[in-house]
């Protein structure tokens, strides 16, 4: 008996707008007692969000405020300096 693939989860990113395998992506959560940050693993409890994991991404996300829609909160600029931080640590310096 032939074994059927498993079907790879799809999640939408924020910032781009397309449809990617769900491993690919970052998590970005929002838990209901704290500020938002990169879930690594996928598995933090709080309202979730994809981004890619790309600077560029983050920052249309930011300029659209897609992330905040999609998370329900409003975003200190801090958090989203944070979390570019963690995509690309290089990035600071541009």
């Amino acid at each position: 008996m032939p074994v059927k693939p498993r079907k790879i989860p799809m999640r939408m990113c924020v910032g781009c707008r397309e449809m990617k395998p769900k491993a690919t992506l970052l998590r970005v959560v929002k838990p209901q007692d704290g500020d938002a940050h990169i879930d690594r693993i996928g598995k933090a409890p709080g309202r979730g969000a994809y981004v890619c994991d790309d600077v560029e991404c983050l920052r249309k996300a930011r300029k659209t405020r897609a992330l905040e829609r999609a998370l329900e909160c409003a975003i200190p600029v801090e958090v989203f300096d944070a979390l570019e931080a963690q995509i690309a640590p290089e990035a600071r310096d541009e």
